[in-house]
């Protein structure tokens, strides 16, 4: 008798405690989109990340395929007035001109010195390859590598004055972690040069340097002065933009991705391969309309132009985000 109501007590003061437990309320969740106003742009997001991720779902994706890709300028960074890598590129020639007094005569250099910058533009594609080969070329990867990081931590915008790192989109920060967060491996896929990208975008994005894909330059294995290095050639090896970035992606990843982020017309072709696979596939792209904040621009802009992509979002099933409206911050503070 004295055992069964010793069993009996126990059982009851399990109940009592388990149901003391389960009336307990959770914690609330931190919100992992922040910066995200509720509209159907979070919703899709969150709703895509919920079916992929859902085990025994429809739409399940493994972890190994969850592959989202991102665009650098434009959609993880601001791009106006002129490329930022632009913008390094014409701080690296005033850098070098002591040595190059002949650059006073000499387009595009002359402009830059001058601080014409409309100018040293004006010779087009080929100008900009040729300042871009110029500044970026003739040296080894490791002191590019280590003039790059000198210059991220210490130029500032000529519009706003931050560094040029401190202009990244808390959004966008917030996504890549909450895609992250949720199984994702994401990858930047730019025009940008790719390695005046991986000494810094590791730190600003938390994205590793090996998933970073981006034009690039034809670099040379050479011993000098018995040391081993890769020396930058100034000739171009590949351009990661437009056709280029679907066979970027193939190239240096090796699967089709099941989300792609972009904001330009540049970026529609990437969009395009992504979200032509099967199962749930998610193309996204950064509409730039917030004048006050940032910049506006769209159609006819001289820096990531949307045409195709402002025009073909909604047939293809793309998710157009209203930067004024989806987004209660830009920048980090």
């Amino acid at each position: 008798m004295k055992i069964f109501l010793r069993n009996a007590c126990a059982v009851l003061l399990f109940l009592a405690v388990a149901g003391c437990a389960s009336t307990t309320p959770e914690a609330p969740r931190a919100d992992p989109l922040p910066s995200w106003n509720g509209g159907e742009s979070r919703t899709r997001i969150v709703d895509f990340v919920a079916e992929v991720t859902r085990e025994g779902g429809a739409n399940y994706v493994a972890p190994a395929e969850r592959i989202a890709v991102f665009d650098n300028d434009g959609t993880l960074w601001t791009e106006q007035p002129l490329y930022f890598q632009a913008l390094f590129a014409f701080d690296r020639v005033k850098a070098m001109a002591p040595d190059h007094p002949e650059w006073s005569n000499q387009e595009p250099y002359a402009s830059i010195l001058r601080g014409d910058l409309k100018s040293a533009l004006a010779g087009g594609d080929k100008a900009l390859v040729e300042l871009l080969m110029t500044s970026h070329a003739g040296m080894t990867s490791t002191d590019f590598d280590d003039i790059v990081t000198d210059w991220i931590a210490s130029a500032r915008h000529p519009a706003t004055d931050r560094h040029y790192n401190e202009m990244i989109y808390q959004p966008m920060l917030e996504l890549l972690d909450y895609l992250r967060a949720n199984g994702f491996k994401t990858f930047i896929v730019s025009g940008g040069g790719i390695e005046f990208m991986r000494p810094w975008a590791p730190e600003a994005y938390g994205i590793p340097p090996e998933q970073i894909v981006g034009s690039s330059v034809k670099t040379k294995y050479e011993v000098i002065d018995g040391v081993p290095t890769i020396m930058r050639l100034p000739e171009v090896n590949f351009i990661d933009d437009k056709e280029g970035k679907p066979v970027g992606i193939q190239h240096h990843i090796g699967q089709r991705p099941i989300m792609a982020v972009g904001n330009s017309d540049g970026d529609f072709q990437m969009l395009e391969w992504t979200t032509a696979g099967d199962g749930a596939r998610l193309g996204v792209i950064i509409h730039h309309n917030d004048a006050d904040r940032e910049w506006a621009y769209d159609r006819g802009s001289h820096i990531g132009g949307l045409e195709r992509g402002l025009d073909e979002a909604g047939q293809r099933g793309w998710l157009l985000v209203n930067m004024k409206n989806d987004w209660n911050r830009i920048y980090p503070e």
